[in-house]
This record gives structure tokens, sequence and C-alpha cells, in this order.
């Protein structure tokens, strides 16, 4: 049974729009879009040319301190375009996709059978290395330090979050080959964390890995929390962390030999007619499933994301790279009250008490 730590500190922000618990289908898209902005600490340097024809798993672009680390492309296509910005820093690539996706074959693989280099070896030429995190500092993990653990988050309490157990199905028999994986980058321990809540079988009957359950709100969900209470870094340690999504990827490529991106994402917000769940990869453009289906007439804000931590995107925008959430909630602007901030606002949540609703 796995041991309990209960979190009395934070807040549990009550905001309309949580997920229906209904699949609604795959969202494809003509295009997808990689934006390297998306990871943390790396300097990209460009690997293919305008025009060039990729697989899904083959590399879009590389750090440039550390040339082994690939990122790959989550589809197979023609490479369309590479946005520029100011001081031609690079702001996405473009593929056109094709119809039916064609994956590099990186062959299936035993991890009980592989060394630790060749595990690391085989996820850094998959190009997702950038699934994996270290702190300090949540950038993408040096391959070239070893951890003295690894954390996985199996659950989440940030608001309108969606639930593991939905976005997990069917995949337990990846996240347990991502745990083995992972097991094998450190001389230390994995630790998996999830919630009181939680019923998927892959999570609760993980093994090969410690689990902790915490319960409480927002945000008992957060890896730094959960460092916090397990294991505390030292000053000149480095731990790595990866949500349980992400480690399903992981095991995906070593169950199949390919790259696949898939994520089951939830979205949510006030302002979304019919929310629940969808299959989509990275990248994706995510306005088919805002057409017809957002509230009309006021300006709203598209957030990849949860609303406390999400990018903001535009209705147009597409599926971010570590996000298994997409929201729609007002803008604001709106809003004219009188008074403004001394209102009472009989309505309005406060945490602190400052509006009569608490009563």
């Amino acid at each position: 049974m796995a041991d309990r730590i209960i979190i009395k500190k934070g807040l549990q922000i009550p905001l309309l729009g949580e997920p229906d618990e209904v699949f609604r289908g795959t969202v494809t898209s003509e295009f997808v879009k990689v934006c390297p902005e998306d990871f943390h600490g790396i300097t990209p340097k460009v690997a293919v040319k305008v025009n060039d024809r990729v697989k899904a798993g083959d590399a879009l672009f590389y750090e440039k301190r550390h040339p082994e680390m690939l990122f790959a492309s989550p589809v197979s296509g023609v490479v369309t375009a590479i946005e520029r910005g100011e001081k031609r820093r690079i702001l996405n690539f473009t593929v056109q996709a094709d119809k039916e996706i064609q994956y590099e074959n990186f062959g299936k693989k035993d991890v009980a059978s592989l060394s630790r280099d060749e595990v690391q070896k085989s996820i850094l030429d998959a190009g997702i290395w950038f699934l994996i995190k270290q702190r300090p500092y949540d950038v993408i993990a040096n391959p070239k330090k070893t951890p003295r653990d690894i954390f996985v988050t199996g659950f989440d309490t940030a608001p309108l979050a969606p639930s593991y157990d939905r976005i997990l199905e069917g995949q337990e028999a990846d996240l347990q080959t991502g745990l083995d994986a992972l097991a094998k980058l450190t001389p230390g321990k994995v630790y998996l964390s999830i919630g009181p809540k939680t019923t998927n079988k892959g999570l609760r009957g993980a093994k090969n890995v410690i689990i902790t359950e915490f319960d409480g709100p927002h945000p008992a969900g957060n890896v730094g929390v959960h460092i916090n209470h397990l294991a505390p870094v030292n000053r000149g340690e480095t731990v790595w962390t990866l949500n349980a999504l992400d480690v399903a990827i992981i095991g995906r490529l070593f169950n199949k030999g390919v790259v696949d991106l898939t994520r089951t994402i939830a979205l949510t917000g006030s302002e979304v007619k019919q929310t629940g769940y969808y299959k989509m990869l990275m990248g994706t453009e995510l306005k088919s499933i805002f057409q017809n289906n957002v509230t009309e007439g006021i300006t709203l804000r598209y957030i990849s994301g949860n609303p406390l931590t999400g990018t903001k995107i535009d209705e147009n925008g597409v599926l971010r790279a570590y996000h298994s959430q997409v929201t729609v909630i007002p803008e604001g602007k709106e809003v004219l009250e009188p008074l403004g901030w001394a209102s009472l606002s009989p309505n309005r949540y406060s945490a602190s008490c400052t509006y009569p609703q608490f009563l």
C-alpha cells in the first residue's frame, strides 16, 4: 500500500468548465508546428531545410551544446516553413503532414536487457529526450549528468486539470516499460506520485518504483512539492522529473520502436460548449475543436495548458509540447463593475474572504 502525505496549505480555485468524461474523437490537422521556445534552457540549431521530407521521429533541430540531443518531428511530411523572429530566433518549424504517417523505425527493444547507456542513447536518438527535465531550474535534463533520483508525477491538481486515469487508459504497458527504462537511468530511486482518487492500474500497480499518494489542494500535484516531501535536493545534486504521460511515450518507443507523440488531452474552460477528451499529436492545430464550440460575442483567452501555467495562444494556435489540457476562459475585458476593486462583489470568489460570498 502506498504511503500517504497530506498537503494542508494551498488553494483549489473554483473555475467552471471541468472536462466531461466523454471521448470526443481524434483530431488531425494539415500542418503541425513545433516551437523551440517550449524547451527551456536550449539553443536550437536547425537540422532540416524548407522542402525537406521527414518521417515521424526524424530530427527537426538539435541542442547547440549537446548535438546528440535531437528534437523529433511528430509527423511525416514536408517541412514548409522555419519561422524566425527577432535576432533570427527560431519561432517554429511547420510540417505539412502526410495523410498517413510514416514512422522512422528505431526497433523494438527489451529494456531489461539494455544497459544505462543503451537506454539513454535510444531516447536521445529518437529525439524525445526533451520529455525528461531536471531540477534545479526545470530545464531539459543534461544527458552527461547522472541523476540522484527520478520523480514521476501521476496526477494533476491544477484548475480544470484532466483525469490521468482517463488519459492513460489503455497505456498501462507503455507506462510500465517507461518506468523500467527510467530505473536504468539512475543509481537511486524512481518515485511515482499519485492522487487519492487515482484508480488506473498502471499507476496504482506500477512496479520498480516507490509509490506515494499525495492528498490536498493545489499545488499538491506539483513535482516540486513531491521532491520537497520525499527527498529534497541538496547542494550539488541533480534530480530528473517527468510526467506520467511522457513516461508512456518513452515506453511506446521501446515497445513499438517508433516515436508516437500522440496525447489524450482535455478541452476545458467556462467558455467551451462541449468539454471532453480528444486524441491528437503534439503541435496539432486546435482550430477544429474551437469551431462552433466556444462562446461568441466576448473576448476569449485561449490557453494551451491550464489557466495558471499554460501558454497563451490564439484560436489558430497549436498544442504545445508538454501540455495535456487546452482551456478557453473569458479575457475579462468586458468586466465593468461599480466602484471597481472596492465593490462588495457578492458573487466573486476570494481566497482571503475579502468579499461576502464566503459567509
